[in-house]
């Protein structure tokens, strides 16, 4: 079995957890929309993740919608008392799949109690506040106003900690004078590198990063420097793109996703990959 310690923790609110986590957006239908084709599979899949060791899930109400929260609950409950859970508020779905924008104070309250509810919880670990100015990635803009909600949120109890996803240096920055921000989830891997400086400004601080796409998303990494390398290590392109995160900084944490046992062993395993100075080396000039 795949020993996920070897990867190290890091600090993610109040817990230690270990670095390589489980996205469970894959959990959901095409399109992060509808049921799943295999149910069973799902919470398979899930309890495999926790039987090996992973101690931290993403997930959010918007994955489905609902879908991905009632399939942990049924999975996984009653928790792990070291299970640390995040989701994220901000978006809601439309009838028709869209991503469309929720963060309204009575928004935000909706999303967190819905939250609860599919989860079976009493208070969420972390709720990160997904920032909508553009649904394909950061664009500056006051985030005052629903960093404000979520912090009533936080002081009602019904949130532990709050994290920030889709956001700008900048907008770190102003979320952190209104609340103690404990993570950020941006869209970061191999080849996507626009948040290098963020990645290390967060760690100097103590915040973890944590990566949504790590493995490229929709579309998956494409290098001929990732595969030449990964058939000379005799990995995997997706295990070696893990590994590389995973030596990129301490504070990043992974939450890879799948819907499948087999991938979900093969992601896991990166956990252990040691990679050479000189291969990392190589590796960052994929996105340089």
């Amino acid at each position: 079995m795949t020993d996920l310690s070897k990867a190290g923790t890091f600090r993610l609110g109040d817990r230690p957890v270990k670095r390589m986590g489980y996205g469970a957006m894959q959990l959901a239908g095409p399109g992060v929309f509808g049921p799943p084709r295999d149910r069973p599979g799902a919470v398979a899949v899930l309890r495999a993740a926790v039987k090996a060791g992973v101690d931290h899930i993403d997930t959010s109400d918007f994955y489905g919608p609902h879908v991905t929260n009632e399939i942990i609950r049924k999975a996984l409950f009653p928790y792990p008392e070291d299970l640390t859970i995040v989701t994220k508020i901000g978006a809601r779905r439309g009838p028709d799949g869209s991503w469309n924008l929720a963060d309204k104070p009575a928004d935000l309250r909706s999303a967190v109690e819905d939250n609860l509810r599919n989860l079976g919880l009493d208070a969420m670990d972390v709720v990160n506040l997904r920032i909508m100015f553009d649904v394909h990635g950061p664009a500056e803009g006051s985030i005052e106003a629903p960093m404000t909600a979520l912090a009533d949120l936080q002081r009602q109890g019904l949130v532990r900690h709050i994290g920030l996803s889709n956001v700008t240096p900048a907008q770190v920055a102003e979320g952190r004078r209104i609340a103690e921000i404990v993570c950020v989830q941006n869209q970061y891997n191999l080849a996507h590198r626009n948040d290098d400086g963020l990645v290390d400004a967060l760690a100097r601080d103590g915040i973890a990063y944590v990566p949504f796409f790590p493995l490229g998303g929709f579309s998956p990494l494409q290098s001929e420097t990732l595969s030449r390398v990964a058939t000379g290590l005799g990995h995997t392109e997706m295990q070696v793109a893990l590994a590389w995160l995973l030596r990129r900084s301490d504070n990043v944490l992974l939450i890879p996703g799948t819907c499948s046992l087999a991938h979900l062993r093969e992601n896991l395993a990166a956990a252990e990959i040691e990679l050479p100075a000189e291969t990392v080396a190589e590796l960052d000039l994929i996105g340089g």
